[in-house]
């Protein structure tokens, strides 16, 4: 299904988003736009289990906003543009770069022979729309400063070691590879990945003990699905499980 500047298919509990501005998949107004709509109606859809986000073209994923629509909207609209930006990427789970983008997203599969950087810092400006908040959580304060401070490229190979890459994909079958990750994902509990990733999260925003509380609840639910009970059987049985996702 098209929508400006974005595509999308559907198949399996999986939808594969298309970034579709090449050569380099710039993030336009029109894109952000597109994007947005195009989230929250694969986000109300309870066929939709699993969402793999790529770019068209094989030159880059993402090379971030448009810079050009910064010198062409007056100042005042530059802040409404990223928090427009940041409120369409917060849907998949950013930015003024790919790499801010990809950071948003569970799971990351980048092709060997790449790289990623966050060169904002050599306009005079930062990853401004949740750039430094998300590749910080991924990566640690430390590298999050060595690629934002000085904007250089690192190679996918590095970003793997850092945290900030899942997988590295032979060239040309990253998009294959994810597809196969959320293909596997999407047949699994689905109830029990959402609360699990809800868990997750309150590492960064609640106290320790606070966290662990609510985990326990979450926990609670878990137990209580009927995957819980699939998996329970399957496993005494000896056989793969059927999860109905409820």
């Amino acid at each position: 299904m098209p929508t400006q500047s974005v595509t999308s298919t559907h198949e399996d509990g999986v939808a594969l988003v298309t970034l579709d501005n090449p050569p380099l998949n710039l993030v336009t107004l029109e894109m952000t736009r597109g994007l947005d709509a195009l989230l929250s109606r694969l986000a109300a859809d309870p066929a939709v289990r699993v969402l793999v986000l790529t770019g068209s073209g094989s030159r880059a994923f993402c090379a971030g906003s448009d810079i050009k629509e910064f010198l062409e909207v007056a100042d005042a609209v530059v802040p409404k543009k990223l928090a427009r930006e940041n409120a369409a990427y917060s849907r998949v789970a950013e930015p003024r770069s790919g790499a801010a983008l990809a950071a948003c997203c569970d799971l990351i599969v980048a092709e060997a022979g790449g790289s990623i950087a966050l060169p904002e810092i050599k306009l005079g400006v930062f990853p401004g729309s949740g750039g430094t908040i998300r590749v910080t959580r991924r990566i640690g304060e430390g590298r999050a400063k060595q690629l934002m401070f000085f904007g250089e490229p690192v190679p996918v190979e590095t970003a793997l070691a850092w945290g900030l890459v899942n997988r590295v994909a032979p060239p040309g079958a990253a998009v294959e590879t994810a597809l196969t990750m959320a293909r596997e994902l999407a047949a699994g509990p689905n109830v029990a990945l959402q609360l699990c990733k809800q868990s997750i999260a309150m590492a960064f925003d609640r106290p320790e003990r606070e966290a662990v509380e609510a985990t326990l609840a979450l926990s609670d639910r878990a137990f209580r699905t009927a995957d819980c009970a699939e998996g329970v059987r399957a496993f005494f049985a000896k056989q793969p499980p059927r999860f109905q996702h409820r």
